[in-house]
C-alpha cells in the first residue's frame, strides 16, 4: 500500500489556485485521495487540505509549489499521514482520560499515547492497566514554574507533538506552553466563551442555562480562550443541580475531546488568528 501524506497550504486568495497546486502534484505523479478548501472571504484567505497518495520526492514538491510565487514560506506544510505522538496530562478526573486510554487500546485515536503524567496518584492504577508510563509529579509546595519545570524534564523524555489536558486542572505559565505553541489541546466543561474559569457548572446553574456544553480547545496565553476545535451541548432543566449538570457533563466533555483529537491528528485543523478552519 502507498504511504499517504497530507498537504496543507494557506495564503492569501487568488484566481487558479486550486488548479495550480492540484496541477503541480499531478506532474509530480501523486494521487489525490480528498481535497478540501475554503476561503475566508472576510481576510480573503485561502485554505486548503489535500490528501494524497504516490511515490513523494518532498523536497522537490515543496520547491515547486514555492516556485508559484503565490504561497509564502512557512504557510506550506506536508505531514505523512501518521499517528501522532501524545503525552497526556491529568489530575483526578478519570472519566476522558479513560475514554482516551480505551480508544487508544482499540486502535481508534490516531495517535500513540506515550506516557500519562499527573499531580496526583489517584490515576496510576487506572493507567496501570494499560502498559503505559504514569509520572506522578507532586505540585504540593512548589511555586508553578518549579513544578512546570519538572513535568518538562518528564516531557523532554518523549519529546511528544502534543500534549492532550485530560482534565488537568492546572493553569499553564506562557513559559510552559511556548515551546508548544499550538500543539496543547484541553478540554473545558462549558461552552466557551461562557463560564471561563473554575466551577463552570456552578456558574451554569446559579444563572439557569438550559443547555450546558464542552469545548476543546488549543491553549494560549489567556485562560480559556485558545482557538476552539470542536464543541458540543447537552440540554438540562432547572431539576437538575450543579453536580447534577457536571455528571451530566462528563459524557459531552470525553466525546468532544476525542472527536477534537481526532481532527487535529488527522491534519484537518488550521489555526487563522484566534479561530479554526476545521475541514
Amino acid at each position: 500500500m502507498e504511504k499517504r501524506h497530507v498537504l496543507l497550504i494557506d495564503c492569501p486568495d487568488k484566481i487558479g489556485l486550486v488548479y495550480r497546486v492540484t496541477s503541480i502534484l499531478f506532474k509530480n505523479h501523486l494521487n489525490i485521495i480528498r481535497n478540501d478548501e475554503f476561503v475566508d472571504h472576510q481576510s480573503n484567505h485561502f485554505f486548503m487540505r489535500t490528501e494524497f497518495s504516490g511515490d513523494l520526492d518532498a523536497p522537490k514538491l515543496i520547491a515547486d509549489l514555492e516556485g508559484l510565487g503565490d504561497i509564502d514560506k512557512g504557510h506550506i506544510r506536508l505531514n505523512p499521514r501518521k499517528k501522532k505522538n501524545i503525552v497526556i496530562l491529568a489530575t483526578k478526573e478519570h472519566h476522558c482520560l479513560g475514554d482516551l486510554l480505551i480508544r487508544y487500546a482499540y486502535d481508534e485515536l490516531d495517535a500513540n499515547v506515550l506516557a500519562v503524567v499527573s499531580n496526583h496518584r489517584i490515576l496510576q492504577p487506572l493507567v496501570a492497566k494499560f502498559g503505559i508510563p504514569f509520572h506522578y509529579i507532586s505540585h504540593v509546595g512548589l511555586e508553578r514554574r518549579a513544578h512546570e519545570e519538572m513535568v518538562e524534564k518528564a516531557l523532554a523524555i518523549y519529546n511528544p507533538e502534543f500534549l492532550v489536558l485530560a482534565k488537568y486542572m492546572r493553569i499553564l505559565t506562557p513559559e510552559f506552553v511556548r515551546p508548544y505553541s499550538n500543539r496543547i489541546i484541553n478540554i473545558h466543561h462549558s461552552f466557551l466563551p461562557a463560564f471561563i474559569g473554575a466551577n463552570p457548572y456552578k456558574q451554569a446553574y446559579d444563572r439557569g442555562v438550559k443547555i450546558i456544553g464542552a469545548t476543546a480547545h488549543f491553549v494560549n496565553d489567556d485562560l480559556d480562550e485558545g482557538p476552539i476545535i470542536h464543541q458540543d451541548v447537552i440540554q438540562v432543566s432547572h431539576q437538575m443541580s450543579a453536580k447534577d449538570m457536571a455528571r451530566a457533563g462528563r459524557d459531552g466533555e470525553k466525546i468532544v475531546l476525542a472527536r477534537a483529537l481526532k481532527k487535529v491528528f488527522q491534519d484537518r485543523v488550521f489555526i487563522h488568528r484566534n479561530r479554526t478552519i476545521v475541514f
